[in-house]
């Protein structure tokens, strides 16, 4: 069987660890110094329930609260990757924005998506705790992880459940919610 072909945007405020999260899955390293990202494609090929997929990861620039939602992050891709710092609420409140413009841009009930909270390793500087973060997952009716990419810590989980949401909003896995405006 050929591998289906799967773009993901990972989208967040600026410094949250988009970049790192993508660099960390493709090539299995840390970057540690920083560069604000202007948007950069990473492309990996990965099995998931026996079936190969050639993922197109879409590494945005960093959003924040004013940014206009670009409708480029809308078409052709299957799935989002949100991501905060738990140690910012500055960019817990903003992936909730962004979140929001997504819903209205795309104008579908159901987006298959996955909340990560990065920089779990920072957890004496955390901010916002683990039941913050599920509650509001839980109120998107999404997934939610917490990572580090640091430590790679749960990244290849991020990437292959948001592959297994993108195959269940398409019909091919027995629905369990994700997702979904209410």
């Amino acid at each position: 069987m050929p591998p289906k072909q799967r773009q993901i945007a990972i989208m967040g405020y600026r410094s949250v660890g988009k970049s790192s999260l993508s660099i960390q899955f493709v090539d299995g390293q840390f970057v540690d110094s920083y560069d604000p990202t202007i948007e950069n494609t990473f492309r990996k090929t990965t099995r998931v329930n026996g079936q190969d997929y050639d993922l197109k990861l879409v590494d945005t620039a960093g959003q924040d609260e004013y940014s206009i939602f670009p409708t480029q992050y809308t078409m052709d891709i299957h799935g989002y990757v949100l991501v905060y710092s738990i140690t910012s609420l500055k960019s817990f409140e903003v992936v909730q924005i962004i979140y929001e413009k997504l819903l209205d841009i795309t104008g579908k009930i159901h987006v298959p998506i996955v909340l990560v909270g990065n920089k779990k390793d920072l957890h004496m500087e955390r901010t916002i705790s683990t039941e913050e973060g599920k509650q509001l997952a839980e109120s998107w009716k999404c997934t939610f992880m917490e990572a580090s990419a640091k430590q790679n810590e749960a990244v290849s989980e991020i990437f292959q459940t948001v592959l297994l949401e993108i195959e269940k909003a398409n019909g091919n896995i027995p629905e369990k919610p994700s997702c979904a405006l209410s």
